[in-house]
């Protein structure tokens, strides 16, 4: 339970309303939490244990992926589930749903497929952001040409060019890059509609970002790396796109970025050699906390990255949230907290 206080402040400085809150900030199975507002409100959307599982046609779920609603970011409630499920015949794992919202519709970005196989990159629609979403019948990217894409991301420039970024997989290793799924940008034409000039946003090159030595995978076996779950923020004229590096079912899983002056790249996430400088765990207290994404506080001024990680018992993953504070240095964060932390919800 969060304990209200309101401070009174010096001078011409109204009072300021804060309270505290204590991670993770929603108790159930909640994982890669992407979480917007409109209109004042904050809505999440994440992974589910029944999406995560591949147990969609299992139960009967006529919609997919949880939807939550809060009015500050740290109280949150379940309100129905997002998407009407597409041809069960794409898969039964849905991962990492976001939603833009764009000329009065929202839309709901997400992958489907068999396991951690033949996942394809989807757009939903929806007039209302609690929906229902309804799939637009075809993928963004061609299953033929790219057989896995995951954790699309949807970020609006100053200019008001929509971009999507996303992990694929790649084979190919030189002496800075290594085999496995890495991060990908391309210019939205539509909003369900990709342009066709995907480049490569970053590649795996660090040991922490392993996902499993010896992985058989496309016929072959590789010594896997992974980078997942992009999430884009401009901060003064730089472009930067967190990610999430490593596996995501251990304790060497965290967020770190990449840094550019364009959107298209180049990126660069030089200085991370020693793992991931954002987030990352702290045995005997948070495990695995990453798949990030970044929305602004109740005060109307402060980021906050918005995170799952999981419990000293590995039982589930769950959402969070902690401040990021940008440095010289690049963005940090003093998270994954697991003690009471006060935020600020506003001036009264």
């Amino acid at each position: 339970m969060t304990q209200s206080e309101a401070r009174s402040g010096l001078g011409s400085q109204a009072n300021v309303e804060t309270t505290t809150y204590t991670n993770p900030v929603y108790p159930d199975y909640f994982a890669d939490p992407y979480v917007w507002q409109h209109q004042g409100i904050y809505y999440a959307i994440g992974t589910g244990p029944v999406e995560a599982a591949g147990e969609v046609e299992e139960t009967g779920q006529r919609r997919v992926f949880p939807l939550l609603r809060s009015n500050d970011l740290i109280n949150w409630e379940f309100v129905q589930n997002a998407l009407l499920r597409p041809d069960p015949s794409l898969g039964d794992n849905f991962w990492a749903p976001e939603v833009a919202y764009c000329d009065g519709t929202f839309y709901l970005y997400y992958s489907v497929g068999h396991e951690d196989k033949n996942h394809q990159l989807r757009v939903a629609t929806s007039q209302d952001p609690l929906g229902p979403y309804q799939d637009v019948g075809e993928p963004l990217l061609d299953p033929q040409s790219c057989p896995f894409a995951i954790d699309p991301h949807a970020f609006c420039d100053d200019d008001g060019q929509w971009y999507l970024f996303y992990a694929q997989d790649f084979l190919d290793t030189s002496e800075n890059t290594r085999a496995g799924t890495a991060l990908m940008v391309d210019r939205l034409e539509t909003m369900t509609k990709l342009a066709g000039e995907g480049k490569v946003v970053l590649r795996a090159r660090s040991d922490w970002q392993r996902f499993l030595a010896d992985r058989p995978m496309y016929g072959g076996v590789y010594d896997w790396h992974t980078l997942e779950g992009p999430c884009v923020r401009k901060y003064g004229n730089r472009y930067y796109c967190f990610y999430s590096g490593g596996r995501w079912e251990t304790d060497s899983y965290g967020v770190d970025y990449g840094v550019a002056d364009h959107v298209m790249g180049p990126y660069s996430d030089a200085g991370n050699e020693a793992g991931p400088r954002v987030l990352r765990s702290h045995p005997g207290y948070v495990l695995g906390p990453g798949h990030n994404s970044i929305t602004v506080g109740p005060d109307g001024k402060t980021d906050y990255i918005v995170y799952h990680a999981w419990d000293t018992g590995m039982e589930a993953r769950r959402m969070c949230i902690d401040p990021i504070h940008w440095t010289p240095d690049g963005p940090r964060c003093p998270g994954p907290s697991w003690t009471p932390q006060s935020i600020v919800l506003g001036s009264k």
